[in-house]
């Protein structure tokens, strides 16, 4: 009885949280993670959706993602605390790089440099969707790389490094639920 009044409190909770904040993609999240709870421990289920990454010679692990339903190659950074898009990619992507404000200080491999921030609309990384991610866009010729950085990867359900390959697992886009492990190669 106690464990029922517990989900339930938890259910409540989740669920006024995520009403308040609107996003349907939330939503599904949390209808996922209270039915999952609800099964209990003694119950099977599929594993979450997961995309793996394979590593390159240089011990990166580099994937093509849509950025607004653009494809650009990406590097994933975890020291990075956003996602970073080169002014090139941004401009490929069509972001409206003439309103941009570069004022946020940044430390890159390549040396300090200037940013500007903006919200992306839609990030994929294989099946792997998030909406409204924050991001910086460095100034023209600043990074040859984009960055997929920790603004993308804490939304994750986890992520880790097995042997050479990099395991990113959460949630797919709703109408795409029933793929379940796919490579990041489109």
């Amino acid at each position: 009885m106690m464990r029922f009044l517990l989900v339930l409190l938890m259910l409540a909770g989740t669920a006024g949280a995520v009403v308040a904040y609107g996003d349907p993609a939330q939503i599904a999240r949390a209808s996922h993670k209270v039915s999952h709870m609800l099964r209990g421990p003694g119950t099977s289920s599929a594993p979450p959706p997961a995309v793996q990454i394979q590593r390159g010679q240089g011990g990166e692990f580099a994937l093509r993602a849509k950025i607004n339903g653009v494809t650009a190659p990406m590097v994933i950074d975890t020291g990075a605390t956003s996602v970073v898009l080169t002014w090139e990619t941004a401009k490929a992507i069509g972001l409206p790089l003439e309103m941009l404000e570069y004022d946020v200080d940044l430390e890159t491999a390549g040396g300090h440099t200037k940013a500007a921030r903006l919200t992306l609309d839609r990030l994929a990384v294989g099946h792997l969707v998030e909406k409204s991610v924050p991001a910086l866009v460095v100034q023209r010729g600043q990074m040859k790389t984009n960055l997929l950085g920790m603004s993308f990867l804490d939304r994750l359900e986890s992520w880790g490094v097995r042997s050479d390959k990099l395991m990113l697992t959460g949630y797919p886009e709703l109408q795409s639920s029933h793929r379940r492990s796919h490579t990041a190669l489109d």
